[in-house]
């Protein structure tokens, strides 16, 4: 038989901690800074074109869709057709933002997210450029396809996905995390309804400020607009920033 092993024998215990891989830092497009940013843009140009073209909502195309229903089954052919133009922008709009994500295209352009940002400050720059008498359907429909641009791109907060032009969707995950953060102690729906609440405030607070800029300044409005599109680019270079300086050190001392 083998000799029982003494206590002084037995090897110790091997009692080094295990270090964790840190996570990977966020994506500054899945961000709740970014986010914020892109609500209040979208409440925006809701009130922009509610306010100052025809009361309709550039963003959200279900309304325009009801529209033309209403007006196909009562026969009003040419009220129908006036709802095709901004619906057609915004499926370019997806077809566009797709586009970008695509592996050859990606590789070209290297930051989709960004260049649809830039896309977005060009076309409103533009628009904030032309002529007073530009017609309403052209502005709209201008605008539906930056809001379909937008909402294509960037669709994940942190972890869930939500929605940058339109609130009902965000309302519902807000309202669903808060009551799992009630009931079950939930402390990751407390979170998640801590950040989509702030997107919600934020929409909310674009439409109320685009609302009361567009009577007063009219498409100046949508320069205010492009200067909050640009910090959301510069969100981007700052946290490539903040990533490369952290890395920094950690290479230094692998040498």
């Amino acid at each position: 038989m083998p000799e029982p092993t003494s206590p002084r024998s037995r090897p110790a215990p091997d009692r080094r901690v295990q270090t964790l891989a840190p996570e990977p830092p966020l994506p500054t497009s899945h961000s709740v800074r970014l986010g914020v940013l892109l609500a209040l843009v979208g409440g925006a140009l809701d009130a922009f074109t509610f306010v100052a073209h025809g009361g309709v909502f550039a963003n959200a195309q279900t309304g325009n869709i009801v529209l033309l229903g209403i007006a196909a089954a009562r026969g009003q052919w040419a009220q129908a057709l006036n709802q095709l133009p901004a619906i057609i922008a915004f499926v370019m709009g997806v077809v566009v933002a797709e586009s970008l994500k695509r592996p050859r295209v990606a590789a070209a352009v290297r930051w989709p997210a960004r260049a649809a940002l830039v896309l977005e400050i060009v076309v409103l720059a533009g628009v904030g450029l032309a002529p007073a008498d530009t017609p309403d359907m052209l502005v709209t429909v201008v605008i539906a396809f930056t809001a379909s641009v937008q909402v294509s791109t960037f669709r994940k907060l942190v972890d869930t996905a939500y929605n940058t032009t339109m609130t009902t969707g965000n309302l519902r995950t807000a309202t669903q995390s808060a009551y799992k953060a009630v009931v079950d102690r939930d402390r990751e729906a407390a979170r998640r309804a801590r950040q989509f609440a702030a997107v919600i405030a934020a929409f909310l607070a674009g439409a109320s400020g685009g609302g009361l800029l567009t009577a007063t300044a009219g498409a100046r409005t949508l320069w205010a607009l492009v200067g909050l599109l640009t910090l959301g680019l510069a969100l981007f270079v700052y946290d490539e920033g903040v990533a490369a300086r952290s890395s920094a050190p950690a290479h230094a001392g692998g040498k």
